[in-house]
């Protein structure tokens, strides 16, 4: 998966329900869309927000 153009590898058979990982981009609509999309493919519900950690700007997925 790319996000503002840098590649992340995410485990996703890993990614169970419960379970939460952050990006940190700029562009929170862009890296939304992304991940929407591979989940939509994945068939994965998922909840996406906006957040700043550690004074970092980036969205956090929960897989639900």
């Amino acid at each position: 998966m790319r996000v503002q153009g840098i590649p992340y590898q995410i485990n996703w058979k890993a990614f169970k329900p419960g379970t939460s990982f952050f990006i940190p981009c700029l562009d929170a609509k862009a890296a939304e869309e992304e991940i929407t999309f591979i989940t939509n493919r994945l068939q994965m519900s998922v909840v996406i927000k906006v957040v700043i950690e550690g004074g970092v700007q980036g969205v956090r997925v929960w897989r639900v």
